[in-house]
């Protein structure tokens, strides 16, 4: 069974002129799609077969990236159904010079695992086997919408 630190991602990217909206910041679309391609990959080490996203809860844009900054983009797994992956998304801003961070951006996805006929498969369980681990989930659930969890599938 795959552990929640196996899917925990770390990627960066450089915030460069073409990614800029007219303040000279990261475009929010940027910032969008760089968590959803993250957390698409923390979905596929999870369940070790593709992954399409299937829901994206509000993202919460805290402060913007500026040019030269760079964006780190965090993910990892913490809860699964049937079919259903939830992942939990945060970007923050980096000064490349210093490596200061701050958060920027959060939000949450879920993604279904398909198979070579784009049907849904089963996903295995979720296993958490370390301290950080509990405490990653921990945040995670904390943070869930209060409707319930994204997806509606336990």
């Amino acid at each position: 069974m795959p552990d929640l630190m196996d899917t925990h991602i770390e990627n960066r990217e450089r915030v460069q002129p073409n990614h800029a909206n007219n303040l000279n910041t990261a475009h929010g679309g940027h910032v969008m799609k760089w968590l959803d391609e993250v957390g698409a990959m923390s979905a596929m080490r999870f369940s070790g077969r593709d992954c399409v996203t299937a829901q994206m809860d509000q993202f919460n844009f805290r402060r913007p990236i500026p040019v030269g900054d760079t964006t780190v983009i965090e993910s990892y797994v913490y809860g699964a159904g049937a079919t259903s992956i939830r992942v939990r998304l945060k970007a923050a801003r980096e000064n490349p010079r210093t490596g200061e961070q701050e958060l920027t951006t959060e939000s949450y996805a879920v993604y279904v695992a398909i198979d070579e006929e784009l049907d849904p498969v089963e996903v295995p369980d979720l296993t958490v086997r370390t301290e950080r681990g509990r405490r990653l989930r921990e945040t995670a659930l904390e943070g869930e919408e209060p409707r319930g969890r994204a997806g509606g599938e336990p």
